[in-house]
């Protein structure tokens, strides 16, 4: 992403234009669905790879670990396998794969995803270009962070075992199904009507949430990649008027056992946390 005059596009200042407003509009989202009703139902989480093994169905699962270090943990909410199995089938028809790149987020993963140089960095670097190259305010690295890595848990679908992020391949050739860039990445390219990707990867991105949402999964606008059922942000955006039965939940994979968070208000970093790590980013940017 272009954050120097040495390097900016024809159209750098749409490109920012549309960032901010569309940042602007996650944000406000996002704070309407912390206001949704919930009822945590205690459902336990049940493991994709498993399901889609003793269905015998091909699916692909990312074998990168989360901000570098954390293992990524293939599970979702038991009620929602079906439907996720029944997408694989579907896409496999059309001679694609469906490949899972993150399930469930422990509030451990949720906290270092927001933490790590390796993402930290890069939300930093967004920001600093949003904010026409030079260092952002605090205040505005505290609020994309809220959309970008969902810095409070009650806008983490991850954390409530409801999401999945996803990418598409071809069954003939095994190459990626064109969607303008590829999962993780976080730019004017990521919302998932970004207006800078071409008409075939806005079509791709269109066919692929057509069949998602053929099934229930609803897809969050701010990331192309991103789908989730059952939570707050699914009612909200389905318009249901039914209380959302997922919430942030510790998982017990002995046991299989959810139990809700006890404060799912307080942000997983501080801003006065988030204010040192800005300056330790920055520094690490210049360098």
């Amino acid at each position: 992403m272009a954050t120097n005059s040495e390097s900016l596009r024809p159209d750098e200042e749409a490109r920012r234009r549309f960032w901010t407003k569309h940042m602007d509009r996650s944000y406000q989202l996002l704070q309407s669905m912390t206001t949704y009703p919930v009822e945590e139902c205690g459902e336990g989480l049940a493991s994709i790879p498993d399901a889609a093994e003793e269905a015998g169905i091909e699916m692909l699962f990312s074998t990168s670990k989360i901000a570098g270090d954390l293992d990524r943990i293939f599970h979702i909410r038991a009620n929602l396998i079906p439907d996720l199995l029944n997408i694989a089938r579907d896409m496999r028809d059309r001679g694609w794969l469906l490949k899972i790149e993150d399930g469930f987020r422990t509030l451990d993963m949720q906290t270092q995803l927001g933490r790590k140089p390796a993402v930290f960095d890069t939300i930093v670097r967004t920001c600093q270009w949003e904010n026409g190259g030079e260092p952002p305010p605090t205040n505005l690295l505290f609020k994309r962070a809220t959309c970008l890595v969902a810095n409070y848990p009650n806008v983490g679908t991850h954390t409530m075992g409801a999401a999945v992020d996803i990418s598409v391949f071809s069954l003939e050739d095994g190459s990626e199904i064109p969607r303008g860039k590829s999962y993780l990445e976080m730019s004017e390219y990521t919302p998932m009507k970004s207006p800078f990707v071409t008409p075939e990867e806005h079509q791709n991105r269109k066919t692929i949430t057509e069949m998602m949402e053929h099934h229930g999964f609803l897809h969050y606008p701010g990331e192309f990649w991103h789908y989730n059922k059952g939570d707050s942000l699914y009612h909200f955006m389905a318009k249901t008027r039914e209380t959302a039965q997922y919430s942030c939940v510790h998982w017990d994979p002995e046991t299989n056992k959810v139990t809700p968070y006890r404060d799912i208000t307080s942000p997983l970093t501080s801003e006065d946390e988030m204010a040192k790590n800005l300056e330790h980013a920055l520094g690490r940017l210049a360098g």
